[in-house]
Protein backbone atom coordinates (compact mmCIF):
# COMPACT_ATOMS: atom_id res chain seq x y z
CA UNK A 1 0.00 0.00 0.00
CA UNK A 2 1.23 3.35 -0.96
CA UNK A 3 1.87 5.32 2.26
CA UNK A 4 1.83 8.66 0.85
CA UNK A 5 -1.06 10.64 2.01
CA UNK A 6 -2.07 14.20 0.74
CA UNK A 7 -3.45 16.54 2.67
CA UNK A 8 -6.92 17.24 1.44
CA UNK A 9 -8.14 20.20 3.82
CA UNK A 10 -9.18 23.35 2.52
CA UNK A 11 -10.19 26.83 4.29
CA UNK A 12 -13.41 28.71 3.92
CA UNK A 13 -12.85 31.84 5.67
CA UNK A 14 -12.86 30.52 9.70
CA UNK A 15 -13.90 27.32 8.19
CA UNK A 16 -11.35 24.41 7.85
CA UNK A 17 -13.23 21.38 5.93
CA UNK A 18 -11.29 18.15 5.82
CA UNK A 19 -11.38 18.24 2.47
CA UNK A 20 -13.05 19.93 -1.05
CA UNK A 21 -16.15 18.14 -1.81
CA UNK A 22 -19.67 19.77 -0.37
CA UNK A 23 -22.69 18.84 -1.79
CA UNK A 24 -25.00 21.73 -3.01
CA UNK A 25 -28.26 22.90 -1.60
CA UNK A 26 -31.55 21.50 -2.85
CA UNK A 27 -29.96 17.95 -4.54
CA UNK A 28 -28.64 16.18 -1.21
CA UNK A 29 -32.25 16.50 1.14
CA UNK A 30 -31.47 17.30 4.84
CA UNK A 31 -28.40 15.04 4.34
CA UNK A 32 -30.37 12.06 6.23
CA UNK A 33 -32.20 10.68 3.19
CA UNK A 34 -28.65 9.44 1.76
CA UNK A 35 -27.22 8.44 4.94
CA UNK A 36 -27.77 4.76 3.96
CA UNK A 37 -25.95 5.08 1.04
CA UNK A 38 -23.69 7.78 1.55
CA UNK A 39 -20.98 7.78 4.31
CA UNK A 40 -21.16 11.42 5.08
CA UNK A 41 -18.54 11.96 7.34
CA UNK A 42 -16.26 11.52 4.62
CA UNK A 43 -17.79 14.45 3.25
CA UNK A 44 -16.12 18.20 3.87
CA UNK A 45 -19.74 19.48 4.19
CA UNK A 46 -23.52 19.13 3.56
CA UNK A 47 -25.14 21.80 2.82
CA UNK A 48 -28.92 21.24 3.46
CA UNK A 49 -31.72 22.25 1.17
CA UNK A 50 -32.63 26.08 1.26
CA UNK A 51 -34.68 27.25 4.36
CA UNK A 52 -37.08 29.79 4.96
CA UNK A 53 -38.39 31.28 8.48
CA UNK A 54 -41.99 29.11 7.20
CA UNK A 55 -42.72 25.98 5.46
CA UNK A 56 -43.04 26.13 1.56
CA UNK A 57 -45.14 23.46 -0.62
CA UNK A 58 -43.08 24.76 -3.61
CA UNK A 59 -44.50 25.08 -7.26
CA UNK A 60 -47.13 22.21 -8.45
CA UNK A 61 -46.06 19.73 -11.09
CA UNK A 62 -44.44 19.06 -13.33
CA UNK A 63 -41.19 20.65 -11.13
CA UNK A 64 -38.52 18.69 -13.48
CA UNK A 65 -37.50 18.23 -16.80
CA UNK A 66 -34.39 16.12 -18.22
CA UNK A 67 -32.43 18.14 -20.68
CA UNK A 68 -29.52 17.46 -23.07
CA UNK A 69 -26.56 17.49 -20.71
CA UNK A 70 -28.35 18.35 -17.70
CA UNK A 71 -31.88 18.94 -16.02
CA UNK A 72 -34.54 21.98 -15.39
CA UNK A 73 -36.09 22.52 -12.07
CA UNK A 74 -38.59 24.92 -10.74
CA UNK A 75 -39.02 23.03 -7.59
CA UNK A 76 -40.42 26.59 -5.84
CA UNK A 77 -37.72 26.34 -2.79
CA UNK A 78 -40.20 23.77 -1.13
CA UNK A 79 -38.95 22.95 2.43
CA UNK A 80 -39.95 22.36 6.04
CA UNK A 81 -39.14 25.66 7.54
CA UNK A 82 -36.70 27.07 10.14
CA UNK A 83 -38.17 25.87 13.17
CA UNK A 84 -39.26 22.01 11.86
CA UNK A 85 -35.56 21.81 10.53
CA UNK A 86 -34.16 22.55 14.46
CA UNK A 87 -36.32 20.44 15.60
CA UNK A 88 -36.90 17.43 13.75
CA UNK A 89 -33.43 17.10 11.35
CA UNK A 90 -30.49 18.91 12.88
CA UNK A 91 -30.42 16.68 16.05
CA UNK A 92 -30.22 13.88 13.36
CA UNK A 93 -27.22 15.65 11.79
CA UNK A 94 -25.37 16.67 15.11
CA UNK A 95 -23.75 13.50 14.62
CA UNK A 96 -21.97 13.79 11.84
CA UNK A 97 -18.01 14.01 11.83
CA UNK A 98 -18.85 16.54 8.98
CA UNK A 99 -19.83 20.40 8.95
CA UNK A 100 -23.26 20.95 8.28
CA UNK A 101 -24.12 24.36 6.34
CA UNK A 102 -27.67 25.59 6.69
CA UNK A 103 -28.76 27.69 2.88
CA UNK A 104 -31.31 30.09 3.82
CA UNK A 105 -33.53 32.54 1.34
CA UNK A 106 -35.68 34.85 2.29
CA UNK A 107 -38.25 37.70 0.06
CA UNK A 108 -37.49 40.79 1.92
CA UNK A 109 -33.92 41.93 3.64
CA UNK A 110 -35.63 41.25 7.31
CA UNK A 111 -36.30 38.05 6.32
CA UNK A 112 -32.98 36.79 6.03
CA UNK A 113 -31.58 38.67 9.40
CA UNK A 114 -34.64 36.86 11.02
CA UNK A 115 -33.62 33.32 10.13
CA UNK A 116 -29.59 34.14 10.49
CA UNK A 117 -30.87 35.28 13.80
CA UNK A 118 -32.85 31.99 14.32
CA UNK A 119 -29.78 30.00 14.07
CA UNK A 120 -27.37 32.26 16.03
CA UNK A 121 -25.31 30.44 18.54
CA UNK A 122 -27.11 26.95 17.11
CA UNK A 123 -24.77 23.81 18.25
CA UNK A 124 -24.28 21.51 14.92
CA UNK A 125 -24.58 24.46 12.47
CA UNK A 126 -21.13 25.60 11.14
CA UNK A 127 -21.99 28.35 8.90
CA UNK A 128 -24.73 29.94 6.86
CA UNK A 129 -24.90 29.78 3.04
CA UNK A 130 -27.44 32.66 1.51
CA UNK A 131 -29.11 32.57 -1.72
CA UNK A 132 -29.43 35.54 -3.25
CA UNK A 133 -31.66 34.03 -5.79
CA UNK A 134 -34.72 34.43 -4.72
CA UNK A 135 -37.50 36.96 -5.66
CA UNK A 136 -36.66 40.17 -3.65
CA UNK A 137 -40.81 41.20 -3.21
CA UNK A 138 -39.45 45.00 -2.05
CA UNK A 139 -38.18 45.32 -5.31
CA UNK A 140 -41.33 43.91 -7.16
CA UNK A 141 -39.86 40.16 -7.77
CA UNK A 142 -35.99 40.97 -9.52
CA UNK A 143 -33.76 38.35 -7.38
CA UNK A 144 -31.33 40.29 -4.95
CA UNK A 145 -28.43 38.50 -6.60
CA UNK A 146 -28.79 40.28 -10.17
CA UNK A 147 -27.94 43.81 -8.34
CA UNK A 148 -24.69 45.01 -6.22
CA UNK A 149 -26.43 47.44 -3.78
CA UNK A 150 -28.88 44.55 -3.00
CA UNK A 151 -26.72 41.66 -2.69
CA UNK A 152 -24.54 43.73 -0.50
CA UNK A 153 -27.89 44.89 2.00
CA UNK A 154 -28.63 41.05 2.12
CA UNK A 155 -25.32 39.82 2.83
CA UNK A 156 -24.35 43.21 5.44
CA UNK A 157 -27.88 42.00 7.66
CA UNK A 158 -26.79 38.07 7.04
CA UNK A 159 -23.42 39.19 8.99
CA UNK A 160 -24.61 41.31 11.13
CA UNK A 161 -27.16 38.63 12.46
CA UNK A 162 -25.31 35.52 13.08
CA UNK A 163 -22.06 34.41 14.68
CA UNK A 164 -21.23 31.92 11.95
CA UNK A 165 -19.39 31.97 8.52
CA UNK A 166 -21.53 33.11 5.69
CA UNK A 167 -20.93 32.02 2.33
CA UNK A 168 -22.86 34.04 -0.45
CA UNK A 169 -24.13 31.96 -3.21
CA UNK A 170 -24.33 33.65 -6.27
CA UNK A 171 -26.43 33.58 -9.32
CA UNK A 172 -25.06 33.49 -12.49
CA UNK A 173 -28.17 35.49 -14.39
CA UNK A 174 -26.05 38.91 -14.45
CA UNK A 175 -24.22 40.96 -16.52
CA UNK A 176 -20.77 41.01 -14.54
CA UNK A 177 -20.42 38.15 -12.13
CA UNK A 178 -17.12 40.53 -11.04
CA UNK A 179 -19.59 43.15 -9.17
CA UNK A 180 -21.84 40.90 -7.20
CA UNK A 181 -18.80 39.02 -6.02
CA UNK A 182 -17.43 42.35 -4.48
CA UNK A 183 -20.29 43.64 -3.53
CA UNK A 184 -20.92 39.99 -0.93
CA UNK A 185 -17.15 40.26 0.03
CA UNK A 186 -17.48 43.88 0.53
CA UNK A 187 -20.65 43.27 2.97
CA UNK A 188 -18.88 41.10 5.04
CA UNK A 189 -19.17 37.76 3.30
CA UNK A 190 -16.73 35.37 4.43
CA UNK A 191 -16.82 32.97 0.89
CA UNK A 192 -18.69 32.93 -1.97
CA UNK A 193 -20.06 30.00 -3.69
CA UNK A 194 -21.20 29.95 -7.53
CA UNK A 195 -22.99 29.54 -9.36
CA UNK A 196 -26.64 28.98 -8.80
CA UNK A 197 -28.91 27.42 -11.89
CA UNK A 198 -29.00 29.30 -15.15
CA UNK A 199 -32.77 30.22 -16.32
CA UNK A 200 -34.21 28.01 -18.90
CA UNK A 201 -37.53 26.38 -20.30
CA UNK A 202 -38.79 23.60 -22.15
CA UNK A 203 -41.83 23.43 -24.35
CA UNK A 204 -43.86 20.45 -25.28
CA UNK A 205 -44.61 20.87 -29.05
CA UNK A 206 -48.10 19.35 -29.29
CA UNK A 207 -50.10 20.78 -26.53
CA UNK A 208 -47.36 24.14 -27.37
CA UNK A 209 -47.50 24.86 -23.52
CA UNK A 210 -44.30 25.09 -21.19
CA UNK A 211 -43.57 21.47 -19.64
CA UNK A 212 -42.86 23.15 -16.55
CA UNK A 213 -46.43 24.40 -14.52
CA UNK A 214 -43.91 27.33 -13.62
CA UNK A 215 -43.11 28.03 -17.08
CA UNK A 216 -39.31 28.47 -16.50
CA UNK A 217 -36.66 26.64 -14.45
CA UNK A 218 -33.09 26.69 -13.57
CA UNK A 219 -30.77 24.97 -15.70
CA UNK A 220 -28.07 22.57 -13.80
CA UNK A 221 -26.01 19.69 -15.06
CA UNK A 222 -23.08 19.55 -17.67
CA UNK A 223 -24.64 21.87 -19.64
CA UNK A 224 -23.66 24.86 -17.87
CA UNK A 225 -20.26 23.97 -16.40
CA UNK A 226 -18.25 25.33 -18.97
CA UNK A 227 -20.58 28.93 -17.94
CA UNK A 228 -20.07 27.92 -13.97
CA UNK A 229 -16.03 27.48 -14.58
CA UNK A 230 -15.54 31.11 -16.34
CA UNK A 231 -17.63 32.39 -13.62
CA UNK A 232 -15.83 30.99 -11.08
CA UNK A 233 -12.53 32.11 -12.68
CA UNK A 234 -13.65 35.80 -13.06
CA UNK A 235 -15.21 35.67 -8.99
CA UNK A 236 -11.88 33.94 -7.70
CA UNK A 237 -9.59 36.79 -9.74
CA UNK A 238 -11.41 39.57 -8.33
CA UNK A 239 -11.76 38.64 -4.33
CA UNK A 240 -9.73 37.96 -1.65
CA UNK A 241 -12.49 35.68 0.25
CA UNK A 242 -12.47 31.94 -0.87
CA UNK A 243 -14.96 30.70 -3.80
CA UNK A 244 -16.66 27.17 -3.82
CA UNK A 245 -17.13 26.30 -7.26
CA UNK A 246 -20.85 24.62 -8.06
CA UNK A 247 -22.03 23.45 -11.82
CA UNK A 248 -21.90 20.49 -14.00
CA UNK A 249 -19.77 18.64 -11.73
CA UNK A 250 -19.64 14.89 -12.79
CA UNK A 251 -16.68 13.90 -11.65
CA UNK A 252 -12.87 14.41 -10.01
CA UNK A 253 -11.52 15.62 -13.28
CA UNK A 254 -14.51 18.42 -13.47
CA UNK A 255 -13.55 19.67 -9.72
CA UNK A 256 -9.96 19.47 -10.18
CA UNK A 257 -10.98 22.18 -13.06
CA UNK A 258 -12.41 24.33 -10.42
CA UNK A 259 -9.93 23.80 -8.32
CA UNK A 260 -7.65 24.84 -10.90
CA UNK A 261 -9.17 28.17 -11.96
CA UNK A 262 -9.18 29.31 -8.07
CA UNK A 263 -12.02 27.80 -5.96
CA UNK A 264 -11.03 26.35 -2.78
CA UNK A 265 -13.86 23.66 -2.50
CA UNK A 266 -16.54 22.33 -4.81
CA UNK A 267 -20.42 21.77 -4.75
CA UNK A 268 -21.56 18.50 -6.22
CA UNK A 269 -25.24 18.82 -7.25
CA UNK A 270 -27.16 17.31 -9.82
CA UNK A 271 -24.23 14.39 -10.23
CA UNK A 272 -26.23 13.01 -6.91
CA UNK A 273 -29.41 12.05 -9.16
CA UNK A 274 -27.45 10.24 -11.55
CA UNK A 275 -25.31 8.22 -9.02
CA UNK A 276 -25.97 9.03 -5.37
CA UNK A 277 -22.31 8.49 -4.73
CA UNK A 278 -20.85 10.76 -7.03
CA UNK A 279 -19.24 12.83 -4.15
CA UNK A 280 -17.37 9.88 -2.51
CA UNK A 281 -16.13 9.01 -5.72
CA UNK A 282 -15.01 12.43 -6.73
CA UNK A 283 -13.30 12.60 -3.42
CA UNK A 284 -11.55 9.33 -4.03
CA UNK A 285 -10.68 10.68 -7.36
CA UNK A 286 -9.07 13.58 -5.86
CA UNK A 287 -7.57 11.71 -3.65
CA UNK A 288 -5.61 9.38 -6.31
CA UNK A 289 -4.81 12.26 -8.42
CA UNK A 290 -2.58 13.81 -5.48
CA UNK A 291 -0.78 10.44 -4.49
CA UNK A 292 -0.03 9.80 -7.87
CA UNK A 293 1.68 13.19 -8.64
CA UNK A 294 2.71 13.41 -5.25
CA UNK A 295 0.80 16.45 -4.75
CA UNK A 296 1.19 17.07 -0.49
CA UNK A 297 -1.48 19.13 0.19
CA UNK A 298 -4.57 20.10 -2.37
CA UNK A 299 -4.41 23.54 -1.62
CA UNK A 300 -1.32 23.24 -3.81
CA UNK A 301 -3.31 23.01 -7.29
CA UNK A 302 -6.12 25.81 -6.11
CA UNK A 303 -5.54 28.91 -8.47
CA UNK A 304 -3.05 27.72 -10.74
CA UNK A 305 -4.25 27.74 -14.23
CA UNK A 306 -1.60 29.14 -16.39
CA UNK A 307 -3.17 31.84 -18.96
CA UNK A 308 -0.02 32.87 -20.55
CA UNK A 309 0.85 32.40 -24.20
CA UNK A 310 0.75 28.86 -25.53
CA UNK A 311 4.12 28.32 -26.36
CA UNK A 312 5.20 29.60 -22.31
CA UNK A 313 2.26 27.13 -20.66
CA UNK A 314 4.83 24.00 -20.51
CA UNK A 315 3.51 20.83 -19.67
Amino acid sequence: MDPFKPDLSVKLGPLVLKNPVMTASGTFGYGKEYQPLVDLDRLGAVVVKGLSLEPRAGNPPPRIVETPCGMLNAIGLANMGIEAFLKDMLPRLRGLDTHVVTNIYGHHVEEYGELASALKGVEGVSALEVNVSCPNVEEGGMAFGVDPEMTARVTGKVVESTDKPVIVKLSPNVTDIREIARAAEGAGAHALSLINTLTGMAIDIESRTPVLANVSGGLSGPAIRPVALYMVYQAAKAVKIPVIGIGGIMDYRDALQFLIAGASAIQVGTANFVDPLATVHILEGLTAYCVERRVESIKELIGTLRTGKRSERGR
